[in-house]
This record gives C-alpha cells, structure tokens and sequence, in this order.
C-alpha cells in the first residue's frame, strides 16, 4: 500500500490532546423508517441516564437542544426531527448502560432514513438511487437532505468524529423492508458493512446486529434475506422479532408499537452484550496526575493511562535491528499519559516508514501500534537504531492509530492517521 500522507494529531503548540476514552463504548445506528422510529414518545421515555449519549448527525439543530456534530444526552428522538420518534436505538443504548460495568458510557450515532433501500448507503450507487427514488417519492427527499444528501458519507463523517471520544464496538441495523423481494440485498448489506469497516479503520470482528421485520405485515419477506445474513460473515447476527405483533396501526402492519421497540432494543443490547463478551468490560485506568499542554518538543495526549495486560517491553541496544512483532492479541488497551521533551519525540513519516525519534541512555523501551478499538497490532519495540523506533507503515491498512512508546518511566502516546 502506498502511504499518501499521515496526519499527527499531535501537531500544534500550546494544545492538550486527549486520547479516546476506552470506556466510551460507541455504537453505529442505522436503516429505514423502523430505525428512526414510529412509536409515541412517552413520559417514561423522557429520563435518561447521562451515561448514555448520542452524537447527532442531522442537520437541524432545533431538535431537543441536539446540534450536529456534538454529543448530548440520548433523548428521543435519535435520528432526526423531521418525523423519527421512539425507535429502537433507544432502549437500545440505556439497555448497554443499565448492564454494563457503571465506569462504561455509551454513545450511539444513527442515520435512518424512512422507506429507502440499502442502495442509499451504496456509496458508489447512492446519487443514482435517490435520482430514481426520488422522482416517485418525494417526500423522502427531505429526510435525506437532512444528513447533507449523502446518508451515508454523514454516518461515516460522525462515526469518525465519535472515534476521537471512544471507540467503536458494533453495529446495529435495521432496513430491508423495502428489499423485501429483492434476493441481492444480502450481499448488498455485506457490501455496506465492508466498506464502514475499512472507511473507520475498524477491526476485522465488529458484530452486525440486524433485526427483523414484523412477522406478519405486508414486509414480512424480507426476514428471508435477514435469516441468510449470517451467511455474509461471521460477524452477523439477526435480532428476532417474534412476539411483536401488535403493529402501530398503520394499515400495512410495517411498524412496531412504542412498548415493542423499547422490547427490541432490549433484545439488541442483550445479543450486544452477549456477543461482545469481555470486550464490553471496563479498561482499568490510572487517572493523570496533571495535565501537560504540549509544546513544540513535546509529543503525547494527556490523559488518563491505561495499563496493558500484558508487556512485551526490550532493552534497547546500540546495534541496528528492525524488527516489528504482528500482534493477534486483542486482549491489550491502551489510553494516553504526557510525554517528557527530552526523551520521547513527534513521530515522523519518511519513505514509507513511521519513525518517533527517542533517547534511550540505557533504559528499556516498548513500542506499540493500538487500533482505534484498543486491540494491540504491532510491538516495534525491538527496531531501536540510532536514536530511532520505527516500521514500515505499509503494514498498517487506511485509518488511525495509537502509537504508545514508553522509555524506562516516560511515555507518550500519539495519535496518527495512516491515508
């Protein structure tokens, strides 16, 4: 892979930077019209608990308080203003907080669209979808205009934001109705989740939770193309809709009531959890003691630390090695402490090569790569040569990183993004 250009986050004089929080546990929403949600707003839906967030992506800013691109309490509606009501993300996101360890926060980002197929979040088809769409339904021009014409450029747009606070953990969808006799739309849902992956810079085990319609409306067919998504990757789940069968009241029987979508945002977060497993388990933190703005010598968020499990950490000697350790090991995490000027340096890039200048003086040194997600990748500890660490950065695909280097009790982490 060619390296157009890496982009430091910690760059500028006089600005503290802070890591993404490993305890913010971020989730992906999106879909149709049973993702924005029809059900009635009621009292009880109107508390919610602080630990639960979502970062809005429509362009109104008149909803509740919520404005594009900042992060509020997760009061519904989640999507947007214009006709979305209680949906599933929302009990969805106090479910994960009600069951989740209490140092755990939760942040969802939705984009649903009423009565659209998956070729809307199609970004190579989606202009010649909303052209043919759109001639003979009209009204749904408005909810996409919403998120600035493009549903799913917005969705990436803010997932990329919401990585700057916490890390993404999974997905959940909700769409197909209008596929319903469409027997491609599997692999066009494949399609979608493979390029979110590879636009985030995600890993390679992001669970996919798709539901399913109601079991007896006009779209009931579409849970024959849900029920092969597992086939896609192993990384899909379905989330059933038996039992819901009351329906809103909309003549075709393609809604749910209020009551049953706080019920399948249950079940979303119960099949969440229980996919996840250990990796919806608090990070162990050790809070910073001060707070160190940087300085033009001085590189490394500040922070809170966040102690690996385990250590792969070498003594550094004067002879020239590179090696670089692929790492499988999704059991490391990391967080941000400052770093000392006079030890540990920016990191460069140069042919290819990302190299973080350091002064070892006999101290030991580790050197790690960190996804956005906390799964360690690459221990370049071992590649210490004349008063560098460094890889080759080709062995990293498109998006962003944690490089954490310590040397003896100094330590920096610095955030990099590889395009």
């Amino acid at each position: 892979m060619t390296i157009k250009k890496i982009i430091l986050a910690a760059c500028a004089a006089s600005v503290v930077y802070a890591a993404p929080d490993p305890n913010f546990h971020i989730y992906l929403a999106f879909g149709q019209s049973n993702m924005e949600g029809q059900g009635n707003i009621e009292n009880q839906d109107k508390t919610v608990d602080e630990r639960f967030q979502i970062l809005w992506s429509a362009d109104n800013g008149s909803c509740s308080g919520k404005t594009k691109g900042q992060w509020a309490k997760a009061t519904p509606p989640l999507a947007h203003c214009n006709n979305a009501k209680l949906g599933p993300t929302d009990y969805f996101g106090r479910t994960m907080v009600e069951k989740t360890d209490s140092q755990i926060k939760v942040g969802v980002v939705v984009v649903a669209v009423a009565g659209c197929s998956i070729k809307l979040f199609d970004k190579d088809n989606y202009k010649s979808y909303i052209s043919t769409a759109t001639a003979t339904q009209s009204w749904m021009t408005g909810y996409i205009n919403q998120y600035g014409g493009n549903p799913y450029g917005r969705l990436i747009e803010m997932a990329k934001k919401a990585q700057e606070d916490g890390v993404i953990k999974g997905i959940i969808f909700h769409q197909g109705e209008t596929d319903a006799g469409d027997g491609n739309w599997p692999s066009a849902v494949k399609k979608v989740y493979d390029n979110i992956i590879k636009d985030l810079g995600l890993g390679s085990d992001i669970p996919f939770l798709a539901g399913e319609v109601l079991r007896s409306g006009v779209s009931k067919g579409a849970n024959n193309n849900i029920a092969k998504l597992p086939q896609q990757s192993k990384n899909f789940y379905v989330v059933s809709s038996e039992g819901f069968n009351q329906a809103l009241g909309d003549g075709q029987n393609v809604h749910f009531t209020s009551q049953e979508y706080r019920d399948f945002g249950k079940r979303y977060a119960e099949k969440m959890i229980e996919v996840l497993g250990d990796k919806i388990k608090p990070v162990a933190t050790a809070t910073s003691s001060s707070s160190v703005a940087e300085s033009s010598s001085a590189v490394g968020p500040t922070s809170s630390e966040v102690a690996p499990k385990s250590s792969s950490s070498v003594t550094a000697s004067s002879s020239s090695h590179h090696h670089v350790h692929r790492s499988s090991s999704s059991t490391e995490s990391i967080g941000a402490v400052a770093a000392a000027s006079s030890v540990i340096g920016k990191a460069v890039v140069n042919s290819g090569r990302v190299t973080v200048p350091v002064k070892v003086n006999g101290n030991t040194v580790s050197a790690k790569v960190f996804s956005m997600q906390g799964k360690m990748l690459l221990d370049f500890g071992n590649s210490y040569s004349m008063g560098t660490l460094g890889f080759d950065a080709s062995m990293l695909p498109q998006g962003s990183y944690m490089l954490s280097v310590q040397v003896g009790s100094v330590r920096s982490v610095q955030k990099v993004q590889i395009k």
